[in-house]
Formats: C-alpha cells, sequence, structure tokens
C-alpha cells in the first residue's frame, strides 16, 4: 500500500444501514458489506468510509453511540468487523470509520450516570449540564438551537422526581454532548481510538469536528452573526485535541489518517484543521453551485487555502445528509432543502437531472487531491421522495413536525439485483427505507458492462484517474472558453465541463471519456449542455 495514500485517495462511504444486508432483516450489515467488496474493488476505489457500526439506540443512525468499543448486533459483531477489514486489506483497500466525539447516545452509561447523580458531581462533569435561567431556571442556560430544530437544551428530571438541571444536545435530545474542557473524557477517546487502532483500522472521519469545543461561558448567539461565529462552531481549543489525536495515530505503523468533517468558511479557516500536525484532510463542500464561474473560484480558493498548509483537497459531491446530486444540482440554489418528499415541487424528472450528475463525476474525479464517492452514486440514484411520513425515521422530521423531511431519502437501500427481492439489498424482501420501482432500472447488475451506463462511466473514470495521475496533478485554466465552460488541464489531462444552457466549442484531439450517455462527442466540435469531457491535452 502506497505511502501517503490518502492524498490522492478515492474513498467510498459506506452507509452500513443501506449498503448490504446479510441476514434478511432489511437492515445492512458488516457481514453483508463484506460480501459486496468485490464491486467496490472493482470500482477501483482506494478505501472504504464506514459511517457508525457501535452499538446504539439507532436514533439518529448510529450517530448516537451508547458503546463505542463494540459492534451493534444489528450491524454484526466484533468477528464481523475483523473479517470485513481483512478482507478489505486483501483487496488492497484501505477502511475508515466514522468516529463520534462531540456528543453520545443518551444510553451511554456515563450519561445515564450522570442523570443519577447529584449536580455537580463528576459524573455530570462529563457533559454539559447548567442551571436554568430564569424562575426557578425554568428557562434554557442560553438561546442555541439545535441543528435537528427546536432549541439546543433538555431539562433532566432529578433522582428525586425534581426538574432539575439542563443539559446541552446540538442534535437530537438522545444526544447529549461532551464536556471536552473535561480531562477524562479526553483520556476516554485516547482509548477509544487505540482499541480500533489496534485492530487495524486505518483511521477516523471525525463527525462534526469543529464542535467539540464550545466557547466559555457557553454565551448567547447572536441572531445576526453567520453561523461560522457561533459559539460551539471552531473554537481555538479543537486544535488542541487534534494534535493530540494525531501524535497517537503517529504513533501507528501503516500511515494512519483523521479526516474533519467541518464544513466551516471561509476555507483557509477550514484549512486550520490540516496542519502539518492536526489531521490529514478535511470534506469541502464544493458541489452545490451548478455554475462555472461559482466553482471555478471554489476549486481556485480550495486548493490555495489546503496548499498553503501542506494539506491535499477534497472533493465531496454527496454523502448521507445532503439531497443526491442527481437530484440536487437541477433544484433552483435557493429551493434546495433538507430533504424532499411527496410534497415537495420543482424535482425534475430523472432522465432530466442524470446528465448534470453525470458531468460532476468527471469533474470530481479530476481534480488534484482526495475524490469522495457515496454510495449509489456510482449507479446514478435520484433522492427518493417518495417515502411515507410514517415510514420516514430521520429525528429531523420528528423535530420539525414534518417541515423538514429529512434525510431518508439519500438513505434508501441499495439495489444490486434488478430482478431480486429487495433489489438484491438482501436475501429477502424487507428494506428498512421502502425502495422505489426506479431501483429495477438501476440496479447494478442493469449497469454491469453496459458501455454507456453510469456505473462504467465511474469506473472508467476511477481508472484513468489513477492511470493519468490526475490526483497527484494540478490545475491550469484554459483561456478562450465562453464564461458558463469551465476548462483546466491537469497533466496530460484537459477537462471541459459545459454548463450553460448552449452547446460549447469542443478542440480537436482525442476524447477519453464523455459524460454524454449516448456520446457522439467524439465525432462533433461541440460540447452538449451539462456534459464534461476528458481530452488528451
Amino acid at each position: 500500500m502506497n505511502k501517503e495514500w490518502w492524498r490522492t485517495a478515492v474513498i467510498y462511504q459506506v452507509y452500513p444501514r443501506s449498503f448490504a444486508d446479510g441476514d434478511g432483516d432489511g437492515i445492512g450489515d458488516l457481514p453483508g458489506i463484506t460480501s459486496r467488496l468485490d464491486a467496490l474493488q472493482e470500482l477501483g476505489v482506494d478505501a472504504v468510509w464506514l459511517s457508525p457500526f457501535y452499538t446504539s439506540p439507532q436514533r439518529d443512525g448510529g450517530y448516537d453511540v451508547a458503546d463505542y468499543c463494540d459492534v451493534d448486533p444489528l450491524f454484526g459483531t466484533l468477528a464481523d468487523f475483523d473479517a470485513l477489514l481483512l478482507a478489505a486489506h486483501a483487496r488492497d483497500m484501505r477502511v475508515i470509520a466514522d468516529i463520534v466525539p462531540n456528543h453520545s447516545s443518551s444510553q451511554h452509561p456515563w450519561f445515564q450516570a450522570a442523570l443519577d447523580a447529584a449536580p455537580g458531581g463528576i459524573e455530570r462533569g462529563r457533559y454539559l449540564f447548567r442551571e436554568g435561567r430564569g424562575i426557578d431556571g425554568t428557562e434554557p442556560p442560553n438561546n442555541w438551537r439545535s441543528h435537528f430544530g427546536g432549541p439546543a437544551w433538555t431539562r433532566a428530571t432529578e433522582a428525586d422526581g425534581a426538574p432539575g438541571q439542563w443539559y446541552l444536545h446540538l442534535f437530537d435530545t438522545s444526544q447529549p454532548d461532551f464536556d471536552w474542557s473535561n480531562e477524562e473524557v479526553r483520556e476516554e477517546f485516547r482509548r477509544i481510538l487505540r482499541f480500533w487502532l489496534d485492530r487495524g483500522i486505518d483511521g477516523f472521519r471525525v463527525d462534526v469536528a469543529s464542535s467539540l469545543v464550545k466557547a466559555e461561558g457557553l454565551p448567547d448567539l447572536d441572531p445576526e452573526l453567520d453561523e461560522d461565529l457561533a459559539p460551539y462552531t471552531g473554537q481555538p481549543g479543537v486544535h488542541e485535541i487534534y494534535r493530540d489525536w494525531r501524535a497517537l495515530l503517529d504513533e501507528y505503523e501503516g500511515d494512519r489518517v483523521l479526516v474533519a468533517e467541518s464544513w466551516i468558511k471561509p476555507l483557509t479557516r477550514r484549512a486550520e484543521w490540516v496542519r502539518p500536525d492536526e489531521m490529514h484532510q478535511a470534506f469541502n463542500d464544493l458541489f452545490d453551485d451548478w455554475d462555472a464561474p461559482t466553482l471555478r473560484r471554489i476549486i481556485d480558493d480550495t486548493l490555495d487555502a489546503f496548499s498553503a498548509v501542506g494539506a491535499p483537497s477534497t472533493w465531496v459531491a454527496s454523502n448521507h445528509d445532503t439531497v443526491r446530486q442527481a437530484t440536487r444540482l437541477s433544484l433552483p440554489r435557493s429551493e434546495r432543502p433538507n430533504g424532499l418528499g411527496p410534497n415537495s415541487t420543482g424535482i425534475a424528472s430523472y432522465d432530466d437531472t442524470l446528465p448534470r450528475a453525470r458531468a460532476l463525476a468527471l469533474l470530481t474525479l479530476s481534480l488534484p487531491g482526495s475524490a469522495y464517492l457515496y454510495q449509489g452514486e456510482e449507479l446514478g440514484l435520484p433522492e427518493v421522495s417518495e417515502i411515507p411520513d410514517e415510514a420516514r425515521q430521520d429525528p429531523t422530521f420528528f423535530r420539525t413536525e414534518g417541515e423538514q423531511y429529512g434525510r431518508d431519502g439519500c438513505r434508501v437501500p441499495l439495489p444490486w439485483e434488478a430482478d431480486a427481492p429487495s433489489y438484491g439489498f438482501g436475501p429477502g424482501e424487507a428494506s428498512w427505507l421502502p425502495q422505489p420501482e426506479l431501483w429495477g432500472r438501476l440496479a447494478r447488475d442493469r449497469q454491469q458492462d453496459v458501455a454507456d451506463s453510469t456505473l462504467t462511466l465511474y469506473q472508467d473514470a476511477v481508472a484513468l484517474r489513477r492511470s493519468r495521475t490526475l490526483g497527484a496533478g494540478h490545475v491550469e485554466w484554459l483561456p478562450g472558453y465562453p464564461t458558463h465552460v469551465l476548462a483546466f488541464r491537469n497533466g496530460n489531462t484537459t477537462v471541459l465541463v459545459n454548463m450553460g444552457s448552449e452547446p460549447a466549442p469542443l478542440p480537436a484531439g482525442e476524447v477519453l471519456l464523455s459524460s454524454a450517455a449516448t456520446s457522439t462527442t467524439s465525432t462533433t466540435s461541440t460540447l452538449d449542455p451539462d456534459t464534461a469531457v476528458w481530452m488528451h491535452a
């Protein structure tokens, strides 16, 4: 395996509940993932990133962890994890696990002990318990709001049954925030990291990486300030934590990595997470605007910010928290909500939305640095909007009383075989979220070895990216193209993406790859709208 592999890697996110079900209960699991690793090897990815599989009540899809050092029975056992890791390594693929340090589940033994303890006890010191404001403490300690809707504070009931202190939860009420000023919390996470590193894990994607440290005194949020300046975002103390973690990982052989989920802006501030003694990578939410001048500016800013600290750029088009790109890119920027549902408007037909997603794939995989793929995007899966209310499970849907549909639509289980029960997701019909009929058309077996399929496009792009060393290259913008066309050279490859509504000139030369499903690009002199090509420079 290559040294500093993460600088140019293609990393594939697996959301375990929805990838493959090995035991037929309708929920994906670790044996299911292991059984499908050959497909990821054929895709050509360098690493697999696993969303949480730890012991959890599953109130937030596993991001509410009750035991950080065990596998939830829903997903299998520690032996199943070891088998998955061994199988991935045998295929020359790394494995990165999510780690969730901002908060635990309310079912975590520490939090249960905190509820049983008196105010001021050491058990409560591991979390952010505070006295309320107002008469008899009936008001929350400050005005912070949960990312899932509603207040970020819940009042605990004391052992004698009386209303007591409040605890902070930036997410669901079942996800209390740790107090990272407490050395016991820091030492516990060192133990957790070592547990998985000792088993052979190749690194960690750190959930909510920018929010661990809160401002002294937990002051009210100024509603006039941008979210990036909130008292719970990007506090200087987080860097001390990740320097400590980096030193711990550096004790291990094998080039283990830390990846920050940090959407903080500006990019120069986000790049602080990946200075040489901190993390290796930080996510970059590049692709929300289908506009060439905007994307050119973001690409330049990204490359400048991360190269200034010696870190690779990352390019993340979709993940388990966003509307899938095959739908999102065709929605007006001002109307891209938190999830889609049966009453959502403005959703174009699938065949009309897919071209932009395919073009985006070629853009993502052509840029220097590391590219992230979210499971199912290689099949061109769209957001599933027709999930009935009674089948939804995302806490956002319930905390906003249905005002926001939430993230279920991008988490629907994958289709593997068109004619199999649950489209091959598992051995039976069970599927924890309902799968649409469109899955039969998009199933992997229907796309395998089909020249113009989205799967083949991704396989070809990943292979060409590696053979032409695009991940280790640099961007050189090309003059003379319309403003709605992104045009650049990366090494010996020219990349053109038409983001306008009119055809654009296509230079003479060899077309290596085109995003057009039925391509005549190699025999014409124009590049159609919503189309990308790679050409030999």
